[in-house]
């Protein structure tokens, strides 16, 4: 069975990014296709044959593909797959527009429907430099990934609360396979002894998030703002600057760190804060993994990974106010970290790697027979 793998973009490391190395443990000899491709910023690719599109040869397009979406159709669907039996998209936006032939079985690992046209289209034409798209052009986008949607032979959701969003703008059926995380790495290291986080060991609430709108990260600086309470947040994005300039001193802003550095200010922080409405969450898991619980808002992927008042609390809407209710309400509680890792332990990869590769051989498997009697 010749497999390949398709992605968005390769020019930055985040879950989505996780879950492509998994699938490349499973699978190492197959290819992957994407867009563009940075290896200075996506060093994670190295052990990949990436074969990315003509984007890659276009001016900026690298680090800035925000600026040719009405061009991100014609890459994928410019690609051949005539040689593979099996192609697998993880994508959340373009990468599942690719075009097969019948016998090649294309399966969808769906990240969530393409936000900036669907779930969060409000959010991101408000603030980010999509609202400079005009109309029609977001308009052919959508028709086209309303198209592209049923080009797929067989969908995957990472989440319940992308399973919805598959059914409610493509109109097609999914199965969850939630994605994973290293338990053994997070169990394996001792507590940090970093000089930045000794600094402020056990003290201080923590952001891992990048730094984009919809992330909602300024909700939490403006309720950290006003009760001054210690607060890091590790990321980099558009965002950036104007998270710094409305920040207080109380608030600490820190770039991608390695693996072992971010695990050192997991272990040592009070708790995990994420204000957006998540499609999944690994850093959710991540920090339930080292026994530190997590502050989140009540919607989303976060529903299905934390369990209230046990592995961490919710507040209501995602409001400065609501925030600082809830960050109050987690003050007067007493989490174990012994049920957040227990709960961690629930999403280990290895359960994802077998799961999904059981999954990909079965459905290959009916096809092929299909094949057969036709």
């Amino acid at each position: 069975m010749k497999v390949a793998l398709v992605y968005d973009r390769v020019n930055k490391f985040g879950g989505a990014e996780r879950v492509l190395l998994a699938l490349h443990e499973i699978w190492p000899s197959a290819p992957l296709f994407t867009s563009v491709y940075h290896p200075k910023t996506a060093g994670w690719a190295k052990d990949f044959r990436v074969i990315p599109s003509f984007l890659n040869k276009l001016p900026f397009a690298r680090n800035h593909h925000e600026l040719f979406p009405w061009l991100m159709p014609l890459a994928f669907e410019g690609f051949e797959f005539d040689e593979f039996d099996l192609v697998i998209s993880i994508t959340s936006e373009f990468a599942k527009g690719i075009i097969t032939k019948p016998e090649t079985l294309h399966f969808c690992y769906c990240l969530t429907p393409t936000r900036y046209l669907w779930s969060g289209c409000n959010s991101y034409f408000r603030s980010s430099v999509f609202k400079f798209f005009s109309s029609p052009i977001i308009s052919y986008l959508k028709k086209w990934d309303q198209i592209a949607s049923q080009r797929v032979d067989e969908y995957l959701a990472i989440s319940e609360t992308v399973q919805t969003r598959i059914k409610k703008y493509y109109g097609r059926d999914s199965t969850v396979i939630y994605p994973g995380i290293n338990i053994r790495k997070f169990k394996s290291l001792k507590v940090q002894k970093h000089k930045k986080v000794q600094k402020h060991k056990s003290n201080f609430f923590l952001i891992v998030s990048r730094l984009v709108p919809y992330k909602k990260i300024d909700l939490a600086v403006k309720a950290f703002n006003q009760l001054g309470w210690p607060l890091k947040i590790i990321g980099t994005g558009s965002e950036l600057r104007k998270l710094k300039k409305i920040a207080e001193s109380n608030i600490e802003f820190l770039d991608q760190l390695t693996d072992k550095e971010l695990i050192g200010y997991y272990q040592n922080c009070h708790a995990l804060i994420m204000p957006q409405d998540e499609d999944f969450g690994l850093v959710c898991l991540e920090a339930q993994a080292v026994g530190r619980p997590v502050i989140a808002y009540k919607g989303g992927g976060a529903l299905e990974t934390v369990i209230k008042d046990k592995t961490g609390i919710f507040f209501e809407e995602q409001t400065v106010d609501s925030l600082i209710k809830g960050l109050k309400e987690f003050k007067s509680l007493k989490l174990k970290p012994e049920d957040c890792q227990q709960q961690a332990k629930k999403f280990n990869v290895k359960i994802f790697k077998r799961e999904f590769k059981n999954f990909i051989e079965n459905q290959w498997q009916k096809h092929r027979k299909k094949l057969k009697l036709k």
